[in-house]
């Protein structure tokens, strides 16, 4: 995510993204000022940009990335375990995909994590798994329940690790399967 300041502004407000919970909201803020790109400098509001995705269905969206094996597995097993239908799906590499991102403060080409987005939060990485699990069939929310227990930075490394290998270890399809 790039941040563009003019020269002349002297107090930087960096909002921080939905995902981000209120208990970990301590950050340092290390900008670059330079002049304002020449051009179109106009700025989105990617939550208004993307409301009409809530609109006629307020269910959640889990982002995933398409060509992975690993992930297209994991859409097919909440699929089999959601017979609620609780959960909508879209591809990272979509350009439904692509904004969504954005709303969750993410770069639209980022395709390292799940994301769940739902239409006053997001969730990445092991928080998006587990916040999935709440809400596919028994016995996941309740396993998800128990899996909080584990800290944040524990769960997060075992996930990134595992999404930094997805390819090697599952490999990768040519097209998204869903």
């Amino acid at each position: 995510m790039a941040l563009m300041v003019p020269v002349k502004f002297a107090h930087l407000t960096v909002p921080l993204p939905a995902h981000v919970s209120p208990r970990r909201r301590r950050f340092n803020v290390s900008a670059t000022l330079s002049s304002p790109p020449r051009g179109d400098t106009t700025v989105v509001d990617w939550v208004k940009e993307t409301a009409s995705y809530f609109e006629q269905d307020s269910r959640p969206i889990m982002l995933f990335d398409g060509v992975c094996n690993l992930c297209n597995g994991g859409v097919k097993f909440v699929r089999d375990n959601d017979r609620q239908r609780n959960i909508r799906f879209e591809a990272l590499q979509s350009e439904a995909g692509k904004k969504l991102l954005q709303r969750s403060g993410r770069a639209p080409d980022d395709i390292s994590s799940v994301v769940l987005v739902e239409k006053d939060r997001s969730y990445i990485k092991s928080e998006a798994v587990l916040k999935i699990m709440e809400y596919i069939d028994l016995p996941f929310p309740h396993l998800a329940f128990f899996l909080q227990i584990v800290p944040l930075f524990v769960r997060d490394f075992v996930y990134e690790n595992i999404a930094d290998n997805r390819y090697n270890f599952f490999g990768r399809s040519d097209s998204c399967d869903i």
